[in-house]
């Protein structure tokens, strides 16, 4: 928890704004007005504690660079900032040191990974496949 904390934090000093909003099917989005940063979320969509945390550090991916796009960009341009949003994700939530750590302590598989870090089981795959792979392609390794 003090993790996903500190990731509020951080967003929080760099500018960017939480709401709670309905969003009917999202749990989350992130809208940019003027070079200021929002992003909404609805708990009631959100849930869990591993959910939040990744929801948070990936919205925060989109905000802290910039890769928001407008609801009728085309898919290359949408999946490109998908994709720099995880990696920012990834980066900012669990470093290789992190994770480097919590494999030479025992979490060797993916759930007790996943259960150490507070985060869903497909964030850790990704963040598995970020750093061993350089790629975040899980359907190719899990």
């Amino acid at each position: 928890m003090d993790r996903l904390l500190a990731l509020y934090q951080k967003l929080s000093k760099a500018g960017t704004r939480f709401y709670i909003w309905d969003l009917e099917k999202d749990k989350a989005v992130t809208l940019e007005v003027d070079g200021t940063y929002g992003i909404f979320m609805d708990f009631d969509n959100i849930t869990s504690s591993s959910e939040e945390a990744v929801v948070v550090a990936h919205e925060g991916g989109h905000a802290s660079t910039g890769a928001t796009h407008k609801v009728c960009s085309p898919f290359d341009l949408v999946e490109k900032h998908e994709h720099k949003a995880w990696k920012w994700a990834i980066k900012n939530y669990i470093s290789e040191n992190d994770l480097d750590d919590a494999v030479a302590s025992g979490y060797t598989d993916i759930y007790s990974l996943a259960e150490h870090f507070c985060v869903t089981e497909d964030f850790m795959k990704k963040t598995v496949c970020w750093y061993t792979h350089g790629n975040l392609a899980t359907e190719l390794y899990f």
